[in-house]
C-alpha cells in the first residue's frame, strides 16, 4: 500500500483547469513577491552605492583643496629649511599619501554593496522546488 501526498490526493479530486489556474495564480504572486523582493534590494543597493560615490567624491575635492592650500603654506615654510623645489616635492608626496588612503577607504565602502543576495537566493529556490514536485508524481 503507498501513501498518496496531499499533491497527489488534491489532483486526483480536482479537475485540470482548476490545477492549471491554481498553479498559474501560485507562479504569478511568487514572481510578483521576487520582483518586490528585487525592487526592495536594490534600492538599498543604490543608497549605499550614492553614499560611497559620494564620499569618494567627497575626497577627491578634499583632497584637491586640501593639495592646494596646505601645500603652498607648507611649501613656503619647507623652503626656508631646504630648497624650494625640494619643498615642492615633500609637499606632494605627504597629499598624495593622504588621497591614496581616502581613496582606499571610499573604495571598501563600495565594495560592501552587496546587491541582492536574497533575491537571488530565492530564485535560485524555484527550479529544485519544481523538482521535487515533480518527482512526486
Amino acid at each position: 500500500m503507498t501513501d498518496t501526498t496531499p499533491s497527489e490526493a488534491k489532483a486526483a479530486e480536482t479537475s485540470l483547469g482548476a490545477l492549471l489556474g491554481e498553479v498559474t495564480r501560485d507562479i504569478s504572486t511568487l514572481m510578483r513577491q521576487e520582483v518586490a523582493l528585487a525592487k526592495a534590494e536594490l534600492k538599498q543597493s543604490a543608497a549605499q552605492s550614492a553614499k560611497a560615490g559620494g564620499l569618494l567624491g567627497g575626497a577627491g575635492y578634499g583632497a584637491l583643496m586640501a593639495i592646494f592650500f596646505l601645500s603652498v603654506a607648507l611649501w613656503w615654510a619647507l623652503a626656508t629649511v631646504m630648497g624650494g623645489g625640494w619643498a615642492g616635492v615633500v609637499v606632494a608626496v605627504i597629499w598624495a599619501v593622504i588621497a591614496a588612503i581616502l581613496y582606499v577607504t571610499g573604495r571598501r565602502q563600495l565594495n560592501e554593496v552587496q546587491g541582492a543576495p536574497q533575491t537571488v537566493e530565492t530564485l535560485k529556490e524555484i527550479p529544485e522546488t519544481l523538482k521535487r514536485n515533480e518527482e512526486n508524481r
